[in-house]
């Protein structure tokens, strides 16, 4: 049920400028994970490294901070 979640919340991050925006200032998994908790989307560390892994790196960068530059990132590289 939490990828489900997870999933749904891609979706809906996807579809919203201001939650991207948002997003992508998170440069903590956990922080990630608190922060869709608040917007209505629970799912553990597990459901989002599983998520991220279906997206190509353009999606991953329109949705969360990736590690690009000299940021920190969310999904280790």
């Amino acid at each position: 049920m939490t990828q489900q979640n997870a999933a749904r919340f891609f979706k809906a991050v996807k579809q919203n400028e201001a939650l991207q925006a948002r997003f992508k200032a998170i440069t903590d998994p956990d922080a990630f994970i608190n922060v869709a908790a608040k917007h209505g989307f629970s799912f553990q560390k597990e459901d989002l490294k599983t998520e991220l892994s279906k997206l190509s790196e353009e999606e991953v960068a329109a949705v969360c901070n990736p590690g690009i530059g000299p940021r920190l990132h969310i999904v280790p590289r």
